[in-house]
């Protein structure tokens, strides 16, 4: 298994743990997932969607480091360019906050 699909795997698990709601089975296409949508995700939702894209958008031989200063960081310029670019997709985002 890819690093990167390790550590995405790793960063859902720590995210489902830290969560106090219970879990519900829901399934996201970030492909198609809007920054409208993310900004009425809810705070959890929020987090799990950024912990992804910081996973899938790590390089292999990147660190296999969490830095939750850094997730925190990231919550708030993906915020700040959504409510900017409401109709972009998250990825297009991450491309331009993550420099990919």
């Amino acid at each position: 298994m890819k690093l990167r699909h390790v550590l995405i795997a790793q960063a859902l698990m720590l995210a489902a743990t830290l969560s106090a709601a219970p879990a519900q089975a829901q399934v996201v296409d970030m492909s198609k997932l809007r920054c409208e949508d993310f900004l009425k995700s809810g705070k959890d939702a929020i987090a799990y969607i950024v912990i992804w894209l910081d996973g899938y958008y790590t390089g292999e031989d990147d660190p296999a480091t969490m830095d939750f200063g850094a997730l925190a960081a990231q919550i708030e310029k993906y915020g700040a360019y959504c409510a900017r670019n409401p109709s972009k997709a998250m990825t297009d985002a991450a491309d331009e906050i993550l420099g990919k």
